[in-house]
């Protein structure tokens, strides 16, 4: 059984699932465009409010949009459509296939990150259970976290980086202008360290901040932290550590109790504040702590171009693809070879191979002690923030006259 017949014509169903990022709506400008190069596509729906608006049936006809409404969506946070971590039901799938028949949803793009694939993987595999062959499910990637496997990196992730080498960056003048403090800085990302890593993007030169950089894939242990710190500290006066939200102990607990869980998110408890009040306790040092938080996910001041630029692509190549006929697959990124500088080409990859599967960072890219990044990971991650940061002045460097 065909779902619309031979009939190519078709609406287009996009949903945004979970965390945003600073380039979420541009993935949807992307698919928008797209479809305006394709007669067979009726109509580009937008569903509100995430996943559960599928079910209730919550939809905005995106096509209506004039072009200046429309390049809004490259500089807006958040997502223009409302996302949700709405746990779906079985119930819920078992409703789908009637929803798109209703609708004359032909191709759906969920974009989102490991829980948003997961449940693109399901719809896909509820429609054609029912016999729905026609219709195309083709994920488009999405997480500041950069956990989704298999793609060499995901849109978000260059603007969470570029956003929190640049904090750390000025952060740093600050600590460095007035040295009688550690301050101990937080990062997003849960069980992966990508943006933590990032941070070392802010050095331009010897003992720039970030001195410590501390990753959940390596158990955390105080006492080491500690001396890292004390010689950190009589060496330089003042101290910049970044620090993983998700930091575990050897045993695999988390250095500080989640203070809210349910199956898909985690409301941690502030490591930076743990970490700064046991440089207090212990060293008797000053110190303090930041937590940006929200701030590195929703920033268009320090939103990447080239995340932008890639997360438009993905949401072109994703309608492409399911114009193409693929279906149950996610675009990715892989970076081109034996070109000059850095370049990348999409690829389809099966869903399977990224529902519900966390990417974190690999041994090469962590140094030896655990307390830092390699020079292999910087210039992984290097093309993906954009142009260099600035330069700044300090006199401090020069001789005394």
């Amino acid at each position: 059984m065909t779902f619309y017949g031979g009939d190519m014509t078709g609406n287009v169903l996009v949903v945004h699932g979970g965390g945003p990022t600073p380039v979420m709506n541009a993935s949807l400008y992307g698919v928008i465009m797209e479809s305006r190069k394709h007669p067979e596509i009726g109509t580009v729906y937008g569903v509100l409010g995430g996943m559960e608006g599928i079910f209730k049936e919550r939809f905005v006809n995106l096509s209506r949009l004039d072009d200046g409404e429309l390049k809004k969506l490259l500089e807006t946070p958040g997502t223009a459509i409302g996302s949700s971590r709405y746990p779906v039901t079985e119930e819920d799938y078992r409703k789908t296939p009637g929803i798109m028949r209703k609708y004359n949803i032909r191709y759906i793009l969920p974009n989102g990150g490991n829980g948003t694939m997961d449940t693109c993987g399901n719809i896909y595999r509820a429609c054609a259970a029912e016999g729905y062959e026609d219709l195309r499910v083709v994920g488009i990637p999405k997480t500041i976290d950069n956990d989704l496997a298999v793609t060499d990196h995901t849109p978000g992730f260059g603007s969470a980086a570029r956003y929190i080498a640049a904090s750390v960056q000025e952060v740093g003048a600050d600590v460095r202008s007035l040295p009688i403090h550690v301050c101990v800085i937080e990062a997003l990302g849960r069980n992966a360290g990508w943006i933590t890593a990032a941070s070392a993007l802010a050095r331009k030169k010897k003992n720039d901040a970030p001195h410590l950089i501390y990753l959940p894939e390596r158990p955390f242990d105080e006492e080491e932290f500690l001396r890292d710190v004390k010689e950190l500290y009589d060496r330089l006066g003042g101290v910049v550590v970044v620090a993983s939200e998700g930091l575990k102990k050897a045993d695999g607990t988390p250095v500080v109790e989640p203070i809210f869980k349910t199956e898909r998110a985690i409301y941690y408890g502030d490591v930076s504040s743990y970490l700064a009040n046991l440089v207090i306790r212990r060293l008797g040092i000053k110190a303090r702590s930041e937590k940006p938080g929200l701030c590195g996910r929703a920033s268009i001041a320090w939103q990447s171009p080239v995340d932008r630029e890639e997360a438009v692509l993905a949401g072109s190549k994703a309608l492409e693809a399911a114009l193409e006929g693929h279906t149950g697959v996610m675009v990715g990124f892989k970076r081109t070879e034996g070109t000059e500088g850095y370049g990348i080409e999409t690829v389809l990859i099966p869903i399977e191979q990224v529902m519900m599967v966390e990417k974190t960072m690999p041994d090469e890219f962590i140094s030896e002690k655990g307390n830092d990044v390699t020079d292999a990971f910087v210039n992984w991650c290097r093309p993906l923030i954009g142009p260099e940061l600035r330069d700044f002045i300090d006199f401090q460097d020069g001789n005394e006259e």
